[in-house]
């Protein structure tokens, strides 16, 4: 395996996450406490969109990044 296919495997699956994230997402604001009650994970419904939105926005980073560098061709032979 080559640098470029870790990346595009890397890439492909930030783009996953992001579909996923995205989906969860509420548009009332409700986010991932809507989903079946309140999340046991967080503490509160203000806690989850929070980090919701941490995890999103990492993720299109990481996503936004990755296309950049992979379109680019600075890693290709």
């Amino acid at each position: 395996m080559t640098v470029v296919n870790i990346l595009q495997g890397i890439w492909a699956l930030s783009a996953l996450g992001l579909i996923v994230l995205v989906l969860l997402h509420s548009p009332k604001g409700d986010g991932i406490g809507g989903i079946g009650g309140q999340a046991q994970l967080f503490t509160s419904a203000k806690s989850a969109e929070t980090s919701l939105n941490r995890i999103t926005w990492g993720l299109t980073i990481v996503f936004m990044g990755l296309t950049v560098i992979l379109s680019a061709g600075w890693l290709s032979k």
